[in-house]
């Protein structure tokens, strides 16, 4: 009999499974101080989505997040999720940028690092085990567990012993879909222990609700750790409740030794947390019940809902739970885990929505058919392959995916050029390039706009002063509304402001204000300016097309893109002869590029959007003249 070790989520996991990853910094810090107090194995606190999410919904930085958490937390390890080659990110990055990025996580506060592949491909992991096992760290790979006919207990084993030939300090049954019974978690566990010979962690997500059972039998088995969150934040997609767990391990031979009374004080708080920012408890529907048919994980399972809902199509969720079992025999049966829970789940809803299969594919989904994410755990529907790589050769299975990525970090740091300030600043920029730069230029122009403010205020006459406030004020409001560029004169003096947000987008919008200083300003004039301008918006109808001309339309709610990237010529532009099949255009959404392909021959004979604009599902994107053979 030994001590069951308890790893909290509540902070990564649970609320990136419940609350779609959007609880702020603000909202954990208060209560780190109790929770570094409980004796926890370790608190998970970063990677998984928690990255990206910083940037792109909250106006956070990642890396600042995470030096925050472990100075509230000197005592506890923190750990982090990291997916293999993709680090925190969907596609993989080179060998340098993985080596880098996991020793910065390592310097800024990470002492764990659990790494999985979602195809289980060893090649993913190695950079990863290297770079852990240089910087001193606990390395912990994860077997992403799944069940289909090509998952067998030997071949866990198999790749379990792979794993500890790099250096495994303990191996984790990653369990994301809540697949697992309590029986067949007895007999992995005791395989693993009996074989591999590492503390085994078994990670477990409620779903269905076997979560609880499976713990005991796990702890019966030998395991040394299991995971759980918070109860304000488990149940349903995330973890089982560590006031369940240690309640029903008391006075057994795997009695945690957790203090009760202070994880129910700590419960407490979560709970206020939750009802002050309106979330939904973890509850356990038919449809997640139905998950050892589906095998769809917790996260991809709210994922799915929230893309359906931007689509206009929440009462599609049935036919989309039906079609992903399809689409994952078709590919090979690869865990739905990210970032293939995303490719395959996102591919279920265009073969849903659109009414054809495989008629939009996205570029992740060719990728991976191609081979680019790594070997797939089974064979390939031949017919599905055909049709989405059309004459573009797979990849060599002997040639690792990461070998073909040469991006240098050089290469990234003189990109970001001056608005990187820090290693970790190019590195962030290395994984979600877009975003950081939308970040980092915010920051940036605020930094500046406060030197020229204060610069500019020295400069004006004392009795010609400016309200500092005022204009900060009126900033603010600049980037709430959306407009491109703003100039504020005052006694002479001008400063001009950029939203970053909308120069990524292409915007042009700009506005001047003249303020009229005053010794002494009146109560109106101590209200921040009112703002007014017209923003850039895509050319309206221009009335009826000849009879011949086809609209090619959205499928989908996203963003439009013209061309490959930002540095790269349009798809296609007016006049161009295109094939049935060629790509049109992009369209990102759900994380992913889709390409947009023409249906037909013809001649595209107007571009109805701007890049980089937003649209809906049936807006019109081109029209087509076909040329009829």
């Amino acid at each position: 009999m030994k001590t069951l070790h308890i790893m909290d989520t509540t902070i990564r996991d649970a609320h990136q499974s419940l609350w779609a990853t959007r609880m702020q910094l603000g909202d954990m810090l208060p209560i780190l101080p109790k929770m570094d107090k409980v004796g926890y194995w370790a608190i998970e606190a970063w990677g998984g989505a928690t990255f990206d999410t910083c940037l792109r919904f909250l106006d956070e930085n990642p890396w600042e997040r995470l030096r925050a958490i472990k100075k509230h937390c000197p005592n506890t390890p923190l750990s982090m999720l990291v997916r293999g080659q993709n680090l925190v990110g969907y596609h993989h990055y080179s060998a340098e940028i993985v080596n880098r990025f996991i020793k910065a996580a390592h310097r800024n506060g990470i002492d764990v690092f659990r790494v999985f592949d979602a195809l289980n491909d060893i090649r993913n992991v190695r950079d990863c085990a290297a770079a852990i096992k240089e910087s001193g760290a606990h390395f912990e790979p994860a077997l992403s567990y799944t069940m289909s006919p090509v998952h067998t207990l030997d071949s866990y084993l198999e790749y379990s012993q792979a794993l500890k030939e790099l250096g495994a300090d303990s191996i984790c049954i990653k369990d994301m879909a809540g697949m697992l019974t309590p029986y067949r978690t007895e007999r992995l566990v005791k395989a693993l222990n009996e074989n591999i010979g590492l503390p085994v962690h078994v990670h477990c997500h409620y779903v269905g609700g076997m979560a609880p059972a499976n713990y005991l039998k796990a702890a019966e088995a030998g395991a040394s750790i299991v995971d759980t969150a918070s109860a304000p934040l488990a149940f349903g997609n995330s973890q089982p409740a560590v006031e369940m767990v240690v309640a029903a391990l008391k006075e057994s031979g795997y009695d945690t030794g957790l203090d009760l009374d202070l994880l129910f004080e700590i419960a407490q708080y979560w709970e206020s947390v939750r009802e002050r920012g309106h979330y939904k408890r973890g509850v356990s529907s038919l449809i997640h019940m139905q998950v050892y048919s589906h095998q769809v994980p917790g996260g991809m399972m709210s994922n799915l809902v929230s893309q359906l809902e931007v689509q206009k199509a929440s009462d599609r969720l049935p036919d989309v739970m039906e079609e992903i079992p399809k689409v994952r025999a078709e590919v090979g049966y690869p865990p739905l885990v990210t970032p293939m829970s995303q490719i395959v789940g996102t591919q279920a809803v265009f073969n849903v929505l659109t009414g054809k299969r495989w008629s939009v594919v996205s570029r992740e989904m060719k990728d991976y058919i191609a081979g680019y994410y790594g070997k797939a755990p089974g064979p390939l529907d031949r017919e599905i392959v055909k049709k989405v790589l059309g004459d573009t050769e797979p990849l060599d299975p002997d040639t690792p995916p990461s070998s073909l990525v040469t991006t240098s970090y050089d290469d990234v740091a003189a990109e970001a050029g001056e608005l990187a300030k820090s290693e970790e600043d190019v590195l962030m920029w290395a994984l979600f390039p877009n975003e950081s730069r939308t970040y980092l230029s915010k920051h940036r122009t605020e930094e500046r706009t406060e030197f020229l403010m204060a610069e500019e205020s020295s400069a004006i006459k004392e009795e010609q002063t400016v309200d500092i406030n005022q204009i900060k004020e009126l900033i603010k409001a600049v980037e709430e509304s959306g407009i491109g560029e703003i100039t504020v004169e005052e006694a002479g003096s001008k400063i001009t402001v950029r939203s970053p947000k909308v120069a990524e987008a292409g915007a042009t919008a700009s506005t001047s204000v003249v303020t009229s200083p005053t010794s002494t300003p009146t109560p109106e004039q101590s209200e921040p300016p009112k703002v007014v301008a017209q923003q850039s918006q895509p050319a309206a109808d221009s009335g009826p097309r000849p009879g011949t001309w086809v609209p090619v339309v959205s499928p989908m709610v996203g963003t439009f893109y013209a061309a490959p990237a930002p540095d790269k010529p349009p798809f296609v532009a007016v006049g161009d002869e295109v094939t049935a099949g060629q790509t049109l255009c992009i369209i990102e959404a759900m994380k992913l590029m889709n390409e947009i392909t023409a249906e037909q021959m013809g001649v595209i004979r107007e571009v109805c959007i701007e890049n980089a604009m937003p649209v809906e599902y049936g807006t019109k994107l081109f029209y087509l003249e076909p040329v009829l053979n």
